[in-house]
């Protein structure tokens, strides 16, 4: 379903617009991107965690993931011992995971276009978290079944180093800090660039606490 499109910065003067940085040839971190739907988006995830509650998947190599996950709309990435994949159920309740909530949609939507991908309309929401010493190495999203759409991320809570690297591992990766609300896009000639995020620091958010909350959007059928 087409996502309703908006402007969500109509009613702030745009000198109080969140500032887009690029990073990469087709990558943009856009500042504080989602901070005017923070009202809309958190009550969206807890429904979400509760149909849908976090979980710690274990590798094919059989080692527990230090971030827990979920997932919302048609899809939602796992791993186990079988390998990456997408999967319309979940495998925890055997139930189809929760839809994709419209603020979600429209978000990932609106934060694609602002970063030069207007037709972005995402199927899958990867829901990670990470309490404090919790990181993710550097990987490439490449379970989808195409690359043509780019990536769109969102962080919540606390503060997080973002490694953005190159199309190899061992390519040197610049460190990106990101904080509560703002969102990193990247595809085109980046969309395989090689991510990952640094153990969390110890802190507490005065919203969501001792933790950080990323949602990937992707489209992955």
């Amino acid at each position: 379903m087409q996502p309703n499109t908006f402007d969500l910065f109509a009613d702030h003067e745009p000198e109080q617009r969140p500032r887009a940085e690029q990073i990469g040839e087709q990558s943009w971190l856009l500042h504080g991107f989602a901070l005017p739907l923070i009202e809309q988006i958190l009550p969206a995830l807890d429904t979400i965690l509760a149909a849908a509650p976090l979980r710690h998947m274990v590798t094919p190599g059989g080692f527990s993931m230090s971030v827990g996950t979920s997932s919302c709309g048609a899809l939602g990435w796992i791993t186990d011992r079988y390998g990456y994949r997408y999967s319309g159920v979940d495998p925890l309740s055997h139930l189809p995971w929760p839809p994709m909530p419209e603020v979600f949609a429209a978000l990932a939507h609106s934060a694609a276009a602002q970063a030069g991908f207007a037709d972005f309309n995402a199927d899958s929401c990867l829901i990670n978290r990470y309490v404090p010493g919790a990181k993710m190495s550097l990987h490439q999203d490449k379970d989808e079944k195409a690359y043509i759409a780019p990536i769109v991320s969102l962080s919540l809570g606390l503060p997080a180093m973002f490694l953005f690297g190159g199309f190899n591992r061992s390519d040197k990766s610049q460190r990106i800090a990101l904080l509560h609300g703002d969102m990193v896009v990247w595809g085109g000639v980046d969309r395989l660039r090689f991510h990952g995020v640094l153990p969390i620091k110890q802190g507490r958010h005065p919203r969501l606490g001792e933790q950080r909350i990323n949602l990937t959007f992707r489209v992955a059928g």
